[in-house]
């Protein structure tokens, strides 16, 4: 029997490290994805597709800071739904023409999404996040006179960083339930969502942050009640011991066993440790959580290849 399956695909997925950052390049590996899902779906599978998108808002904000002198820049939750809007348009389009080569009339749709957050969230008091482009130190202290938050970063330079809050409530989500039960293919959520918060009147505004996107995606895959939750990676597993002689790569394994190894620091902050504390969380309910390489997605779901995460 066939799985409601929430896919979740990396920013870098859609425009690789090294790569020119023009509509070619990031179309074509939106193409390549598309078989993949398309290949899920023959299979049986129900899918809602999430995604990153770390480079492409990162250089829609660099077009703004280029452009401020002539043209007002947009807040980041703009950003974000910009960004949103162009990614699903690639991918609803890779989708649909894949989907006619098959023979397939599975209909696809992209749903703008806010994703809500808790105004009292303590990532509010603490921005880390970094975004956008690189400034000298000079500029830094300029744009914190501004009131943004700047931080160096790695010894490249100093960049602006906002806040990175729990994601609480997808909205649309029973929407997004419905079309997937119709039997649609549902992009959504894209770079963690558009992050909003509610005034003291219900009132519902934008907020200047960014939602881990896999956060996102693990509150997506829960609210959505989804069977599985898959993380889509440059790589076929999750490993311990990662570039040592003693490297092991990771199968199946459990919550408490993915608990020992968080505990023992096996996973970078930056990449791996969010995609694993996501699985956890997800497979704590009862149900699957996958890691894996995105070409090896069917077999993952057959627990023929990648890593898989389960109570």
């Amino acid at each position: 029997m066939g799985k409601k399956v929430v896919l979740a695909l990396g920013g870098n997925a859609i425009l690789r490290p090294g790569q020119h950052p023009d509509f070619e390049n990031q179309y074509g590996n939106v193409v390549s994805a598309a078989d993949s899902m398309v290949n899920i779906t023959k299979a049986g599978h129900d899918i809602i597709v999430t995604h990153g998108n770390g480079p492409q808002v990162g250089n829609i904000i660099a077009q703004n800071e280029a452009a401020k002198d002539k043209i007002s820049p947009m807040p980041i939750f703009i950003n974000n739904a910009e960004s949103q809007g162009m990614i699903g348009y690639m991918l609803e389009t890779a989708l649909k023409n894949k989907l006619k080569e098959a023979g397939n009339d599975t209909n696809v749709v992209t749903l703008l999404t806010m994703v809500e957050v808790d105004k009292e969230d303590k990532a509010f008091d603490n921005p880390t996040k970094p975004i956008g482009v690189f400034f000298t130190e000079e500029e830094a202290k300029e744009m914190e006179q501004q009131g943004f938050k700047m931080a160096e970063d790695a010894g490249r330079g100093y960049r602006r960083v906002v806040p990175s809050p729990e994601p609480q409530v997808i909205h649309g989500v029973n929407e997004i339930k419905s079309l997937s039960d119709a039997g649609s293919i549902v992009i959504s959520s894209g770079g963690g969502g558009i992050p909003v918060w509610r005034d003291e009147n219900g009132e519902i505004h934008g907020v200047e942050a960014v939602i881990d996107k896999d956060r996102s995606g693990l509150k997506l895959s829960e609210q959505s009640d989804a069977d599985v939750f898959m993380m889509l990676t440059d790589v076929s597993n999750v490993y311990i011991n990662w570039g040592k002689e003693n490297e092991e790569k990771l199968e199946n394994i459990s919550v408490e066993e993915a608990e020992k190894h968080i505990a023992d620091d096996q996973f970078p902050a930056g990449s791996m440790l969010p995609k694993i504390q996501a699985a956890v969380e997800f497979a704590k309910t009862g149900k699957v959580a996958i890691i894996c390489a995105l070409e090896d997605a069917v077999e993952a779901l057959e627990g023929k290849a990648g890593t898989r995460i389960t109570l």
